[in-house]
């Protein structure tokens, strides 16, 4: 067992390039129960400062071992069972390294329904075969009748028998798979065209470009394929993968044919045979298979990175709001909440036509503000919110409010769907799914994360076909995402909703649940420590959420650090040599400078410089939020739709969504226009990430406006 972990340590290491005693480090604490933030925050120095991203991999990895383990343990049973598994063929299995090759070694033997070689073996045809593949004995084609029976009519129905058993050789051949598999991935093309009767169907107009359309499968990038895919699965495209047929056949003539003579033509009709009817067909359905894999990857891979910045996106704070849900006929639902995020107003007010209330609109929003303390608002950017926004402006100019009330406009994606959600109903049991919008809307903008995790984070439009991926791959990268988003922040163990503690290190539903009764029934904690008195919140689930949960006004000011408790003996000896108490040397970064981290290095406690050098920048900015104050977008006036838009304008935008192959930009106009990668950045770039990211304000310049199909080109190069 011992020689098999240290192989898995020695191809994970390989296959990232890491040290294999990092990778041993990692798996030995993902044994323990510790998590990937917690080792990358708090175990540095075991990890050899490994980033929760290379944490990640050495996880992934081993995972991924261990399934291809499994299925060769369960390849290898059922083989013995027939009493087919020679020393031979289990060496084979044991030492792949790819699921495929198990795969096609197990091929021969998988449980499958009747083929035509079966039915042909039955006949008692397989001697004839094997003389025939030979290629030797060519007088048996004069004895084709010792083989006619009840079953078998005549010489030609004898040969076709053959030929069946001869195909089915070749498809299960190992080593031809394997070039097949090769040529299949480097010189295949992919080719889309309409399905039969759906050229001229509506609905499938919005994947014309897929009509007729070829390329190699080693060019074909991701969201190319998916949307392919999509089109495939509404019935509108159909697909095919496959080589150039007479290479696949060359390949062929090479592994089997022996000479030219009558049994080598037999053995040619059945290899074509084979490579048409099996081989081909089960390889298109393999690379199909294999892209969409990779292409759910890609996906789910900018998924999560728009995920991950939509959830650090910067806060306002904890600060009195109020918060509009735009609407035209339906009118603006405004609500306005505490500094805490609790709902002490609701109301709609008609600034928009039909009803047009203008005045009587202006004098609640003025009432509400001044009575409430407001100091933000924030507007849903869906429909009506660029009218919302100018009405807004409009009547804090008059008032002259405009520099004591700052105006954000917010990304409303997903406030209907938490407003009809089950969090939504037990938060908010009284109120309409329409006040329920509005208050998240506000809460988004007071703490983007806090309101965010209580969202299936597919429904927050940050994706590329999210919901044609892997949805099992993708919940769990989404799960990760947010743990890792939440515990970079931290969490206010007093304030926070179940929702937010279930992702933080080491708690989950049930523990965060206990966490939310213990407050109700004991009040406010006052330390770290009283955690441990949480029903079922033992030691191990202590020490992977302790430091990443905030108490503030605690008897302990560490509390309200990210020093982790098991790291506050160092601290109070920093303070006692410095002749200091903690709480004075706290945010004091002159003293904190003249500590030397290297003189409290405890290799017994694998207390070590890089955790030393955390606690010692945690001490000079206690409690540092890392996602930076949120900022305001000033969109163009008199542009409000796409019908506003002319070529060559130059507008202030905010990117919504970064894909493979551009960002969407808000410009204001409920459309979002697109930035091709080519035309985010004068430089050469691989990936619209390393020019932009979620949220960044960005100017940009329309080069096309399609009002038929609603589409906006946008350039960013000026």
């Amino acid at each position: 067992m011992a020689t098999y972990i240290c192989i898995v340590e020695q191809r994970i290491s390989e296959l990232l390039g890491l040290k294999p005693w990092q990778v041993k480090a990692v798996l030995d604490l993902i044994s323990e129960g510790a998590t990937v933030p917690f080792m990358a925050r708090y175990r540095k120095e075991k990890t050899g400062n490994l980033d929760e991203v290379e944490i990640g991999k050495i996880k992934d990895e081993a995972e991924r071992i261990d399934v291809l383990e499994k299925r060769k343990q369960t390849v290898l049973d059922k083989i013995e069972e027939l009493g087919k598994l020679t020393p031979e063929l289990k060496s084979a299995i044991e030492n792949c390294t790819d699921i495929s090759q198990v795969e096609d070694l197990y091929l021969p033997y998988k449980a499958r329904r009747k083929t035509r070689a079966d039915v042909a073996r039955e006949k008692g045809l397989e001697p004839l075969a094997r003389e025939i593949f030979e290629q030797k004995n060519q007088r048996i084609l004069q004895q084709l009748d010792q083989f006619i029976n009840d079953q078998v009519a005549s010489e030609e129905d004898a040969l076709a028998g053959a030929r069946d058993i001869i195909a089915e050789w070749i498809n299960e051949d190992v080593e031809v798979r394997a070039q097949l598999r090769d040529l299949f991935e480097s010189q295949a093309t992919i080719s889309c065209k309409a399905a039969r009767g759906k050229k001229d169907d509506d609905e499938a107009q919005k994947f014309r470009d897929y009509f007729e359309h070829s390329e190699l499968l080693q060019r074909c990038p991701s969201h190319r394929f998916l949307a392919m895919n999509r089109g495939v699965d509404l019935g509108f495209l159909k697909v095919s993968v496959e080589p150039d047929e007479e290479r696949a056949i060359a390949l062929l003539k090479r592994k089997f044919l022996k000479g030219y003579s009558d049994l080598s033509d037999q053995v040619k009709m059945a290899m074509i045979d084979s490579y048409s009817r099996l081989l081909q067909p089960s390889l298109e359905n393999e690379m199909i298979s294999l892209l969409k894999e990779e292409s759910d990857e890609d996906a789910i891979t900018v998924f999560a990175l728009n995920a991950q910045q939509l959830l650090l996106a910067s806060p306002v704070g904890q600060k009195p709001l109020m918060a509009l849900d735009p609407g035209f006929r339906t009118g603006c639902k405004l609500v306005c909440l505490s500094a805490t995020g609790d709902l002490v107003f609701n109301s709609t007010i008609y600034p928009h036509e039909p009803q047009r209330e203008v005045v009587k609109s202006k004098q609640l929003l003025f009432e509400a503000i001044k009575k409430y303390g407001v100091e933000a608002i924030a507007i849903g950017n869906g429909t009506a919110g660029r009218e919302t926004l100018s009405f807004v402006n409009e009547a804090l100019g008059e008032a002259k409010m405009s520099l004591e009330v700052s105006v954000y406009m917010v990304n409303e994606a997903g406030a209907s769907i938490y407003s009809a959600s089950e969090v939504a109903r037990e938060e908010f049991p009284n109120q309409d799914v329409t006040v329920r919008g509005a208050i998240s809307i506000g809460r988004r903008l007071m703490d983007p994360l806090a309101e965010l995790v209580k969202i299936d984070p597919k429904s927050i439009g940050v994706g590329q076909y999210q919901h044609d991926v892997n949805q099992a791959l993708l919940t769990k990268r989404l799960q990760s995402v947010v743990e890792s988003a939440v515990n970079k922040v931290g969490v206010n163990l007093n304030t926070a909703s179940k929702h937010l503690l279930s992702y933080v290190s080491g708690l989950g539903p049930s523990l965060a649940q206990n966490i939310v009764n213990y407050r109700k029934e004991n009040g406010a904690f006052k330390s770290r420590a009283e955690l441990k008195k949480v029903p079922r919140l033992g030691d191990k689930a202590f020490e992977q959420c302790a430091g990443f949960l905030r108490v503030r006004d605690g008897k302990n000011p560490l509390d309200n650090s990210s020093v982790h408790p098991e790291r506050y003996a160092v601290v109070e000896q920093m303070s006692k040599d410095l002749g200091v108490k903690v709480n004075e040397l706290i945010g004091r970064e002159e003293l904190v400078a003249k500590i030397e981290a290297k003189n409290y290095v405890n290799e017994k406690e694998t207390l070590g410089l890089l955790t030393l050098q955390d606690i010692l920048q945690e001490l000079k900015k206690p409690g540092l939020d890392p996602r930076g104050e949120a900022q305001n977008i000033v969109f163009e006036d008199g542009v409000k739709s796409i019908n506003d838009l002319e070529i060559g304008m130059e507008l202030n935008g905010i990117v919504t969504n970064v894909t493979n192959f551009g960002a969407f930009v808000d410009i204001g106009v409920k459309q979002d226009g697109l930035v091709h990668i080519s035309q985010l950045s004068k430089q050469f770039i691989k990936h619209p990430s390393e020019a932009v990211s979620l949220g960044q304000q960005i100017k940009v310049r329309v080069t096309e406006v399609d009002l038929q199909r609603k589409r906006i080109g946008l350039t960013a190069k000026f």
